[in-house]
């Protein structure tokens, strides 16, 4: 695939971003494009590999090499169909995912393994700038109906795949927008939401009926549902993560969630009471993962006094761990754009109070270094390193602590049973509740996960409700080697 010798001749070459003192100014995307010569290097730089990793790395199944393929030939709209073949929204993961299937190309073992990710979004940007992206409605309706609870990545990917089917498909959102938390727990910085509008006029020209600001269970009475031949739940895992710590409930402390949320709306004029700005204050992050890092993007363009970031975990070795060889996912050092912005990064930190004044206001933090004992066979300990105790001045602490799992509102009014992590229960493959008409994907099923993910459980899950409605199904999946096979 590609050109045979191009891994031998180029290099990989990443989009660059415009200077952090320009973009800290606004919220716009501020990746520069690499020149049209450059992307086809880029795609010319797949192996011959033999055995494409890339394939089982991602969840999707996405044809890494056939698109890659025809990238390094110039073939850009032949390009947009294999990946549209296998992945609904290429638009967002080339922008939102970590890109699991560059961690397991074939390449990655001795240089850097192709660009995968950044080819993924400028094969779907050409598409949408040519005009080959266009509505396609079914030619025949069944007659059945579908509700979708959830318009983040899985409700919108079940959405288009049993539209194709021809079933009448009505997605209920409770936010003011589509989306989910593509719309508001992803800045703009990262994701303009015009990106989301321009996919989303496409699916309601196809046919999807969306109705907003309607949060089934509390101002939509579940009983309404029983119209509906079939019900999808995808709802995401929205039950965010606290602390016990002494103090948590000072004026200052805020879920993160919270503050990305406020700050997408305003940049679209909307709204927002009493919104939380990191302007001249000391803010620490709790929490090293992407939202944290959002936090920090977001905080810098408050123009925050200074930000620090807290992660109770070892930090993780710049270069692949050999405990996560090829291709597993690794256990590596991520840095982000937002991280460059300017940061003050500390690990193995635990939070041991929030300290307030007699205001209740948030004024400082009070920290014990850690380390983790591990005992094989047992959970690992976390132990307080005497001596190490700081107190560090804070006006605004950004809880980045993940999810525990979803709300539990449907799963109470609909009868349905949930697990250990209270994720609804449904089996993977066939994602079928044990109401036999509701189903569930997405993060709402498997817990926390990535955006890929949820696309690929929102396929699936649409192709097993449309073989429960009609006894058959024309809809694809992924097979155990990667191939979509249809049944």
């Amino acid at each position: 695939m590609g050109k045979i010798t191009g891994f031998k001749e180029f290099e990989r070459q990443d989009e660059a971003y415009t200077s952090v003192k320009d973009r800290v100014k606004n919220y716009k995307e501020f990746t520069v494009p690499l020149s049209e010569e450059e992307k086809t290097k880029q795609g010319s730089r797949c192996m011959d590999c033999g055995i494409p990793f890339c394939h089982s790395g991602c969840p999707l199944g996405n044809l890494i090499p056939d698109f890659n393929h025809m990238v390094h030939q110039g073939e850009w709209k032949k390009a947009s169909w294999i990946l549209h073949s296998t992945n609904n929204f290429p638009e967002f993961t080339g922008r939102l995912c970590p890109a699991p299937c560059e961690q397991s190309c074939v390449l990655g073992i001795i240089e850097d393994p192709v660009s995968i990710e950044n080819i993924e979004k400028n094969i779907v940007e050409r598409a949408f700038k040519e005009g080959w992206i266009k509505p396609q409605p079914p030619k025949n309706r069944t007659g059945k109906t579908i509700a979708i609870i959830g318009s983040g990545p899985a409700g919108l990917a079940t959405a288009q795949q049993l539209n194709r089917a021809g079933h009448t498909v009505t997605v209920f959102e409770r936010d003011d927008e589509v989306g989910g938390l593509l719309r508001y727990g992803i800045p703009n910085f990262k994701l303009e939401k015009g990106i989301i509008d321009r996919r989303v006029a496409i699916l309601e020209a196809e046919g999807i009926i969306f109705k907003t600001n309607i949060n089934v269970g509390v101002n939509y009475d579940v009983k309404d549902l029983k119209t509906f031949d079939s019900i999808v739940l995808c709802g995401g895992s929205t039950e965010r993560r606290s602390l016990p710590t002494p103090g948590i409930d000072a004026d200052g402390v805020v879920q993160a969630m919270d503050f990305l949320t406020q700050q997408t709306k305003v940049v679209f004029g909307k709204e927002v009471k009493d919104q939380v700005l990191a302007t001249d204050k000391n803010v620490i992050v709790i929490g090293g993962g992407d939202t944290g890092s959002d936090c920090i993007g977001t905080s810098n363009r408050h123009g925050a006094k200074s930000v620090v970031n807290f992660e109770i975990m070892p930090k993780p070795p710049g270069h692949r761990s050999p405990t996560t060889p090829w291709p597993f996912w690794p256990l590596q050092l991520k840095t982000s754009s937002s991280h460059k912005e300017g940061v003050e990064r500390n690990w193995l930190i635990n939070t041991k109070e929030f300290v307030k004044d007699e205001n209740g206001k948030l004024i400082a933090l009070k920290t014990v270094n850690v380390e983790w004992k591990m005992v094989p066979g047992e959970r690992p300990q976390l132990i307080e390193i005497a001596g190490t105790e700081k107190t560090w001045p804070c006006d605004l602490a950004l809880l980045a602590l993940g999810f525990t799992g979803p709300e539990n509102t449907l799963a109470d009014k609909l009868g349905i049973k949930t697990d250990a992590r209270s994720n609804y229960k449904a089996e993977y493959g066939k994602y079928q509740t044990n109401v036999k008409n509701i189903f569930t994907a997405g993060d709402m099923r498997r817990g926390q996960s990535l955006i890929v993910w949820a696309i690929s459980e929102g396929r699936e899950a649409a192709r097993q409700v449309d073989l429960f409605l009609m006894g058959k199904t024309e809809l694809p999946t992924k097979d155990t080697s990667g191939d979509l096979v249809a049944m």
